[in-house]
């Protein structure tokens, strides 16, 4: 079966080569028993991946079980998996199949399978290495010939530095790996989705499907999509039933399109008029960069004086001892190594330019006024929510309440 034939049965829209190479190794590895893991952030559409490899395997007439390991309570996630005996806990009034005993023969989807607990990882790796498991409340070992394919939004190499994922599982999951790209990597398949999902929701709410102009189709493409494809069916779906203009402009989709935030993923609708404007963000930028600069000027005197026995004058003093109220550590707390200190203050002049500590207080109180209103406009939109607030600004919530209690913003 081609590549094409795969898509029209599975109804999967794209020609990126990402998606494409994908779908070659979910043929290949269809008719083995390797386990395979499915990597891609969230929304990009994991779960076909597993869907396509059962039916083109020969376990396509046994059984194929989709278990999203992060909506399973710990408590009942190994009884959920591997089943349990009568009286095996309160409430066990008879025995159960789990889904590895139902699934014998067949396949067995894992999603996002870096929420398993420890205990019930250790029980998936013997069932990966043995094929036998043990239910809860048993004493006597079974055997399955489930085929299990995984999958997961997360760095499982960061997860298994942190202690959250064991590394012999991900290694025995990570037979076959299988990577999806983001929506924002697969270029024209953007258009194509959001012609595709317009198509079914005309059909659905028997209404003239949306289209977009060449101007909004630029917009689309340059939208960095954090939801993924499910963001993009969401937005078409909003549009479909909202807007009466079946031809949606720039304009028009741009209220629609939230701005995403690279560190916080929080999004802020840029046609909004309570939202952040460029000048506003640019003024915030400015501020952090400035503020960085000061403290590394005050470190560098701090440590001055407290190796080398350069008396400090009053200003500069009153700013090192800012700096630690600010940090609440110690003075002795340096963090530029020993080696790059000078032994006098001479050291840190040029015949051109001497070191001198000093403020452009006109510069500095305007960037605290500036960021002051950042502060007040975030929370005021927020109805006062720190968390929100503070996610809008791309700060966390412990420098907003320092800057709060700063600016003298409490209620």
């Amino acid at each position: 079966m081609t590549i094409q034939q795969i898509k029209q049965r599975f109804n999967i829209v794209g020609n990126s080569p990402g998606l494409n190479r994908a779908l070659e190794i979910a043929t290949q590895v269809a008719n083995t028993d390797l386990a395979v893991l499915v990597s891609g952030e969230s929304g990009t559409g994991k779960e076909i991946i597993p869907q396509v490899i059962h039916q083109l395997s020969s376990r396509k007439h046994k059984e194929y079980i989709a278990v999203n390991c992060g909506a399973i309570p710990e408590g009942t996630i190994d009884s959920e998996l591997f089943g349990h005996e009568k009286g095996s806990f309160t409430g066990a009034t008879g025995s159960r199949q789990g889904y590895f005993e139902v699934a014998n023969g067949g396949t067995i989807f894992l999603d996002e399978v870096a929420e398993l607990p420890m205990p019930t990882q250790v029980r998936l790796l013997r069932v990966l290495e043995t094929g036998e498991y043990i239910k809860v409340g048993a004493s006597k070992s079974q055997k399955t010939n489930a085929r299990v394919v995984a999958a997961t939004n997360e760095n499982m190499l960061q997860a298994i530095q942190k202690g959250k994922f064991r590394e012999d599982l991900y290694y025995r999951l990570n037979t076959i790996p299988i990577s999806l790209p983001a929506l924002r990597e697969r270029g024209d398949d953007i258009h194509l989705l959001f012609r595709k999902f317009a198509s079914d929701f005309a059909d659905r709410y028997r209404m003239p499907p949306i289209r977009l102009d060449e101007e909004a189709i630029k917009m689309l493409n340059a939208y960095r999509w954090p939801g993924n494809i499910r963001q993009l069916k969401n937005i078409v779906e909003q549009l479909s039933i909202i807007e009466t203009d079946r031809s949606i402009s720039p304009n028009l989709l741009g209220n629609y399109l939230p701005v995403h935030s690279e560190s916080t993923a929080v999004v802020v609708n840029p046609q909004s008029a309570e939202s952040i404007s460029e000048r506003e963000l640019m003024y915030k930028f400015l501020f952090d960069m400035k503020k960085d600069l000061t403290d590394l000027k005050k470190l560098v005197v701090e440590i001055l004086s407290q190796t080398s026995g350069i008396e400090l004058n009053t200003d500069q003093s009153i700013l090192v001892n800012k700096l630690y109220q600010d940090f609440g550590s110690s003075p002795h707390q340096a963090l530029l190594p020993q080696a790059v200190i000078p032994t006098n203050i001479q050291e840190l002049e040029t015949e051109h330019e001497p070191f001198t500590i000093h403020e452009d207080f006109e510069e500095s109180l305007s960037l605290e006024h500036r960021e002051r209103e950042l502060i007040l406009k975030a929370l005021e939109k927020h109805r006062g929510k720190r968390r929100n607030a503070a996610q809008e600004l791309g700060i966390s919530e412990r420098t907003l309440y320092r800057k709060i209690k700063e600016f003298n913003l409490a209620e």
